[in-house]
């Protein structure tokens, strides 16, 4: 395994922790955990089905037409 070094604001970095620990884990093994979902494929049906959920509020007004759709 290979050490990095990052920079980031001391406020930043303590209420980083601070989450971390409330979910039992390190910093550092969360930034693992994010640092292998940022290189993982994207566009997986998972995916979108996530993003789907926490766009679930929003809302365009109305259908659009096939013509309003498709112009670019």
């Amino acid at each position: 395994m290979k050490n990095i070094t990052l920079s980031a604001d001391e406020d930043l970095i303590e209420k980083a922790r601070a989450l971390a620990r409330s979910r039992k884990k390190t910093l550092n093994v969360v930034f693992r955990e994010w640092l292998e979902h940022f290189v993982s494929d994207t566009g997986s049906a998972a995916d979108y089905k996530s993003l789907m959920t926490r766009l679930h509020h929003v809302a365009s007004g109305r259908r659009f037409t096939r013509d309003e759709m498709n112009e670019r």
